[in-house]
């Protein structure tokens, strides 16, 4: 297992995040996973064993059972606290009230409390803003982030699902006020959906903000289980759940070049998909889940694929973003260069 630095912090995390959406189920999140504390217990002792010192969870998966189970979980693996680098979320609906969701002040200063006590923990090594609250000016959001930390409940911030004019306004906010500055971004990105390459990778290189990957293979339609009607395994996710939006003709597309690479190594395409998000020098983390100890195996292995530069070009090739301005025209004109 590698270790890379939370954002431009001294923190080290794995490469490999454990997410605990799974963990729990009832309700919508049945859909997701339904593991209870016995194979959570099992997942995470493995997850651990291999190296992985960073898991993720939020207060909405599972309505906070996720939170509860996870917290269990670390406790009865005999790790010492600090030796897990744990991350949890708020924003969503908490609660019947119209106070209990959101990025507001009070919101996030209730989550808190509710998540330190699902969780068994004194404090959150990453406090994520789950998504974009247009109501709550993002100050009073990042003022409220820096009083947790001066609190000591929580040691590093982030967010997302934020837009890239968002995260460089708190960032500029934060700079203003000397709070403290988000260090993370948590984002939906695939080798079928390399949307963020556009404006959010450039501002997270320029930022030192650290990339944790959520639904790295869109939801498993890239594991190469599905085929390009939809058809894939009786209950798994994207029959029954069928998000994140992908274009499926473009993600088949680098199914069938990524089977190729598998076919020749003799590995899962899902190992493949995640390997090549691992190559991305913008990637801080990539985010897996999973329902059983053998997916868990099958995807932590991903860290050991090294693709060749033949490999990556051909995958790049495949998955390449259309043009897009002012994409299109910045290529037309040129990198502004010095003169030599």
């Amino acid at each position: 297992m590698r270790y890379k630095t939370l954002g431009g912090t001294g923190l080290l995390v794995s490469e490999i995040c454990l997410g605990t959406m799974t963990f729990g189920g009832g309700g919508f999140w049945t859909a997701i996973g339904t593991l209870d504390q016995s194979v959570a217990d099992r997942i995470v002792a493995r997850a651990l064993d291999a190296g992985v010192n960073f898991i993720d969870t939020a207060d909405v998966y599972s309505a906070g059972v996720s939170e509860e189970i996870t917290g269990r979980a670390m406790l009865n693996s005999g790790r010492k606290r600090s030796d897990i680098v744990l991350a949890t979320k708020v924003y969503s609906q908490a609660g019947p009230g119209p106070n209990d969701r959101g990025a507001s002040r009070g919101h996030i200063m209730d989550g808190v409390k509710a998540s330190l006590k699902r969780l068994g923990t004194d404090y959150i090594d990453l406090y994520q803003i789950h998504g974009l609250d247009q109501v709550t000016p993002v100050e009073e959001t990042v003022r409220a982030l820096d009083d947790l930390v001066r609190q000591g409940h929580v040691r590093y911030v982030g967010v997302s699902n934020w837009p890239a004019w968002r995260i460089m306004k708190a960032l500029g906010v934060a700079e203003q006020h000397g709070w403290a500055r988000l260090a993370t971004l948590q984002a939906y990105y695939t080798i079928a959906g390399r949307d963020l390459e556009r404006e959010i990778a450039p501002l997270l290189e320029a930022e030192k903000l650290g990339l944790m990957v959520w639904s790295p293979l869109a939801g498993g339609l890239l594991s190469g289980k599905y085929d390009r009607e939809g058809k894939g395994p009786q209950g798994s996710r994207r029959v029954t759940f069928d998000f994140p939006p992908v274009n499926r003709d473009r993600a088949f597309d680098c199914i069938d070049v990524m089977r190729e690479i598998a076919d020749a190594r003799g590995v899962s395409v899902a190992r493949i998909a995640l390997a090549w998000i691992l190559h991305q020098r913008f990637v801080m983390s990539v985010i897996i889940g999973a329902t059983s100890p053998e997916q868990l195996d099958d995807n932590l292995a991903a860290a050991d694929v090294r693709l060749t530069p033949e490999e990556l070009a051909s995958l790049d090739k495949v998955s390449a973003l259309p043009p897009e301005y002012p994409g299109w025209m910045v290529e037309r004109q040129g990198a502004a260069r010095l003169p030599s």
